[in-house]
């Protein structure tokens, strides 16, 4: 969902003092080296499974192909190596699919306990130009979203500084799907299998973390790790910015300036994942508005369609949205707190409100009542509700907390949560 400046502001917070040290010694190793611009993934083998086994036959989260690469800071080479694993997972419909992860890890990994956070962006993307593996190995996204993809990177070496195994998967898919529930839940969990399985660390403990769009691959991975994943230890998600209710979302965002641009993205996205023909429910001006974003990161998007209406991009018979069966299916399939089962991690969870409702395009009460329902089922929860901040500002506060959270989890600090 819309990331936006939200994550970026977050990000920043992040105790500098301890980050710009670290990117200053890169820059005067390497002051002059600017990152080759990697082949963006839609035009690279590497993201394309090539093995004589059928993908049906090889397990979730083997490794299938890797190569090394470097990570980027904006258009600056820097020292730090990071390998990119393509790793079978599992598609929206169940099928068998592929796609990449990003590991970075420490100069020495620990003798002891390997801690490694699933770091989920908020990429948000449409286009093969938005994935974390192009982007973090010297890809421009452009505009905006070159720019959170650079501060994102911020919060990736901070997790670095502490020691920590870091992957980023591409969890939409070689495909984009954006916003599909249940590819971004197994696309973060099987990064994570194939992060361990390169490492040769089964048992290592995990932590998840994502805002905004990554809240998707975050949530999602929590609910569906005990039944897809339960070999996985993982001890403490957190996630902000939460899209539980895609009904809800689409009604807070319809008609306003900025976030109204979401919705089309979101439309093309999930019937990608469906194999859905979108084309045949959208109006003329819809199918203009879809196609201008099919290749894009959202966050260049916001803003360009103030006044979009979910009306407006459907044909007259299909403007009743919540009553297209088809739709109507799609979106409550993508409803959190739905799979069977509950997490079993504990949670941080926080959401803005900037209006009395939410942050401007999630709905707090949702992610109250989510909050709610786990606690219910014996999950522990820590909620918080940013009075006053958007989507954009609540990262601010949301981002600074969740390094501290993983600390604690991996450090087996009890936790209870402020469930009533």
């Amino acid at each position: 969902m819309p990331g936006g400046r939200a994550g970026i502001i977050g990000a920043v917070l992040i105790p500098r003092l301890l980050l710009i040290p670290a990117l200053v010694a890169l820059v005067v190793v390497v002051p002059s080296a600017r990152a080759n611009s990697p082949t963006r993934p839609d035009h690279d083998a590497f993201y394309t499974y090539s093995g004589a086994r059928p993908l049906a036959d090889v397990p979730p989260g083997t490794v299938v192909k890797k190569r090394s690469t470097r990570l980027a800071f904006g258009p600056m080479s820097t020292p730090i190596r990071a390998e990119q694993l393509l790793y079978r997972t599992t598609g929206q419909l169940g099928q068998p699919t592929v796609t990449v992860t990003t590991l970075l890890a420490p100069a020495q990994l620990p003798r002891a306990q390997t801690n490694i956070v699933g770091y989920l962006s908020f990429y948000d993307g449409l286009g093969a130009k938005c994935d974390p593996s192009y982007t973090l190995s010297g890809g421009n996204a452009g505009g905006a979203a070159e720019q959170e993809a650079e501060e994102e990177e911020l919060l990736v070496s901070w997790y670095l500084s502490q020691g920590f195994v870091v992957t980023i998967p591409d969890f939409e898919g070689t495909n984009l799907d954006w916003m599909a529930g249940h590819e971004s839940g197994y696309g973060a969990l099987d990064a994570i299998r194939a992060t361990e399985s390169y490492l040769h660390t089964p048992t290592a403990q995990v932590g998840l973390s994502g805002y905004s769009g990554g809240a998707v691959a975050a949530d999602w991975a929590s609910e569906l790790a005990p039944s897809y994943a339960p070999e996985l230890d993982i001890v403490g998600v957190a996630e902000g910015g939460v899209p539980v209710n895609y009904f809800h979302l689409f009604a807070y965002a319809d008609g306003t300036d900025v976030y109204s641009a979401a919705i089309p993205g979101m439309l093309l996205g999930l019937a990608r994942a469906y194999h859905l023909d979108l084309g045949r429910y959208l109006s003329p001006y819809g199918a203009k508005v879809v196609r201008q974003e099919s290749g894009e990161c959202l966050p260049d998007l916001f803003g360009r369609y103030p006044g979009l209406t979910v009306r407006k991009l459907l044909k007259p018979h299909y403007r009743d949205w919540p009553r297209v069966p088809a739709l109507a299916r799609i979106l409550r399939e993508q409803t959190m707190g739905t799979a069977p089962g509950h997490p079993r991690a504990p949670l941080l969870m926080g959401v803005g409100n900037s209006d009395g409702r939410g942050d401007g395009v999630m709905d707090a009460a949702d992610v109250q009542a989510l909050a709610d329902a786990y606690c219910r089922q014996g999950v522990p929860v820590q909620f918080e509700e940013y009075q006053g901040a958007s989507h954009e500002s609540a990262g601010a506060f949301f981002e600074p907390k969740t390094g501290p959270f993983l600390q604690e989890r991996f450090a087996g600090v009890p936790f209870s949560g402020n469930c009533p």
